[in-house]
């Protein structure tokens, strides 16, 4: 089993994802949608943790090795810091939606010195639209964003193209694609709902076509 498998049955085993291709979701953006992520609920299972932390841990040291801070966005991607920046042992710091209204108006906590090398963590990728607003924002203060690294991501086109033209790579441990396989090779689908759950990825705007 490799890892985007693991962890796509680890999200289904703990019902940080939900799949209801038949009955779907609304989304506050009003899009309809077959699928509901939720994956705050990891930090309450160790073992999934442990091993969200380890394959993300992992694949920054091979893919940014020169990362000197640890970063999460405010405030799902905190508590995986953490964890991840323990591992590497690296300091950490985590950034705020938007700057305080009091005290020093920081948007980002921790210590940051300007040049350093970070890696965002962040748990969930749709649009991309927050998470690159975070990078935007130690850019600005200075920091040197060599990466984002998520636990999921739904693959949707406009978050390949937000991430394509922003110029930050993007590194994830497992996808909506291999989820969906993962979830029918364990019976939480059935093979009639593939159909519908590849639909939504191609155009969630229009999805679904019939209705």
């Amino acid at each position: 089993m490799n890892d985007e498998t693991l962890i796509a049955q680890n999200l289904l085993a703990i019902q940080a994802v939900f799949l209801s291709p038949n009955e779907p979701f609304t989304w506050a953006s009003g899009i309809k949608s077959p699928i509901y992520c939720d994956n705050r609920i990891t930090m309450s299972y160790p073992e999934v943790r442990r091993n969200i932390a380890k394959g993300l841990a992992e694949k920054i040291k091979i893919n940014f090795p020169d990362v000197e801070v640890i970063a999460g966005t405010a405030t799902a991607g905190i508590p995986h810091a953490a964890w991840i920046a323990e591992l590497l042992d690296l300091p950490m710091v985590y950034i705020r939606s938007k700057k305080k209204d009091h005290g020093k108006a920081n948007q980002i906590e921790g210590k940051l010195i300007k040049g350093q090398k970070i890696v965002v963590i962040e748990d969930l990728i749709s649009t991309g639209g927050s998470v690159l607003e975070a990078c935007a924002a130690a850019e600005n203060e200075g920091a040197n964003v060599l990466g984002v690294a998520a636990i999921f991501t739904y693959e949707l086109q406009s978050g390949q193209d937000n991430f394509q033209k922003s110029g930050i790579p993007l590194i994830t441990l497992t996808n909506y694609s291999t989820l969906i396989q993962t979830a029918l090779a364990k019976n939480y689908i059935e093979e009639s709902d593939l159909a519908l759950l590849k639909d939504w990825k191609k155009d969630p705007y229009q999805w679904p076509a019939t209705k």
